[in-house]
Order: structure tokens, then C-alpha cells, then sequence
């Protein structure tokens, strides 16, 4: 697939850069040509000076072969004019743009436009290295902040119960289990056994509820 990387700041020339190493062919813009430096000796891919908004400097980097096109300037506002042009001038299905401004990110998301809020991620990802497990919230939310991931160890009233019993339509569904290292997906008849991790899908507002079950251990 041949992806076209708008901006060769730290993110774009190790996104392009791993995304050469993984087979596809690059072509990576940017308004600065010193900033090709960062790109490894060992980058083949073709190398654009200009902006990703501007129709030329796009057809010169091949959007018109591209299968997917990232926009991971220093800039919100460019990155997501070069996505929208990309989306919508040139068809481009798989589209994505960095964005530092979370509540930007919420508003384009709506929009059909993937973003990938940095901010509010490394925000996430810090909370989860300084927290001590029991008071993390979630493992991962989704730009809306209404769907989250969450993840428990099992309680001891759960183990040789069906995991089953857990769930509660359109409030929190069980998922998945990690178990002696390896995972597996829930089935109508899994048991929990000690030493389980639950992952759940959860609407963010039924996070206590989830937990309040899983202290409350199932009916009698």
C-alpha cells in the first residue's frame, strides 16, 4: 500500500520509517526540507518540500495511488484540512489526524474524521503509570468519552461462577480473559477460575455499577 505521512516532525519520520520497514511504499511532505534529517539512511521513500493541504505537493507524493494518507504536523489546523482534503477531494478511506486540542479531536471524530488526540492520550497513559491499579478507571476511552475498556482482577466470590452472569446490556459487557498468560474470549458457559483478568466494555457512566457487582459477587 502505497501511505502518504504529512509532516516529518519525531512522529512522521518514525511512522515513516516503520511503515517502509513494514513494506509499503512512503511518500512523506513537509514545508521544511531540513526536516528530511530526521528520516533514517535507510529511507527510500520519495520526500515532498511543501504543505498537505495544497493539491500539487499531494499529487506529487502519489495520493492518488494512496491507500492511506496521516497528518501529523505541529499543527492542528493543518492536520486537519490535509485529512478532510484527503477524505473528501480524493477518496482516501483510511485517514487520520494528530490533533493536541482534545475537545478539536471530539468535534472532527463526530465528524468522520479519526483523530488521535495527543494530549488527552499521554494524559491516560501517565495516570495509569502513577495510579496504583485499584484506583485506574479504565485502560482506554474513546474520543467521545462515553465507551471505555476496563480491566479487573477477578474477585475470589466470582471464581468457579459463570462470567456470563457479569454482563448487563448497553451498560457493561465481558469481553475477554486473560488467564496463565494467555487470552481468550468469553463464552456462555467460562467459569471463572482464580487469578483471572476480566476485560470488559463499558459505558463510562456504569463503571461503579460494574464495580459494585463484581464486589457483590453473583445471586444466590
Amino acid at each position: 500500500m502505497h501511505v502518504v505521512v504529512v509532516g516529518c516532525g519525531r512522529v512522521g519520520s518514525e511512522l515513516a520509517g516503520n511503515l517502509e520497514k513494514a513494506g509499503h511504499t512512503v511518500a512523506i511532505i513537509d514545508k521544511n526540507a531540513t526536516a528530511f534529517r530526521r528520516l533514517s539512511s535507510s529511507f527510500t521513500g520519495q520526500k515532498v518540500v511543501g504543505f498537505g493541504f495544497d493539491r500539487d505537493h499531494l499529487l506529487e507524493a502519489g495520493i492518488e495511488r494512496a491507500g492511506a494518507v496521516a497528518a501529523v504536523t505541529s499543527g492542528d489546523n493543518s492536520n486537519i484540512l490535509a485529512a478532510r482534503i484527503a477524505r473528501e477531494n480524493f477518496g482516501i478511506e483510511h485517514v487520520v489526524a494528530r490533533i493536541y486540542d482534545p475537545r478539536r479531536a471530539l468535534i472532527y471524530q463526530r465528524l468522520g474524521i479519526p483523530t488521535v488526540a495527543t494530549v488527552q492520550w499521554t494524559t491516560d497513559q501517565v495516570l495509569r503509570r502513577l495510579l496504583p491499579a485499584d484506583q485506574q478507571t479504565h485502560e482506554w476511552m474513546d474520543p467521545s468519552g462515553k465507551v471505555c475498556l476496563a480491566e479487573f482482577t477477578i474477585p475470589a466470590t466470582w471464581c468457579g461462577k459463570k462470567l456470563s452472569a457479569l454482563n448487563e446490556p448497553e451498560r457493561f459487557w465481558l469481553t475477554a480473559v486473560s488467564r496463565f498468560g494467555g487470552a481468550q474470549v468469553v463464552g456462555t458457559n467460562l467459569v471463572g477460575q482464580e487469578d483471572d483478568v476480566l476485560h470488559f466494555v463499558v459505558d463510562v457512566s456504569a463503571l461503579d455499577e460494574l464495580r459494585a457487582r463484581l464486589e457483590e459477587g453473583p445471586e444466590a
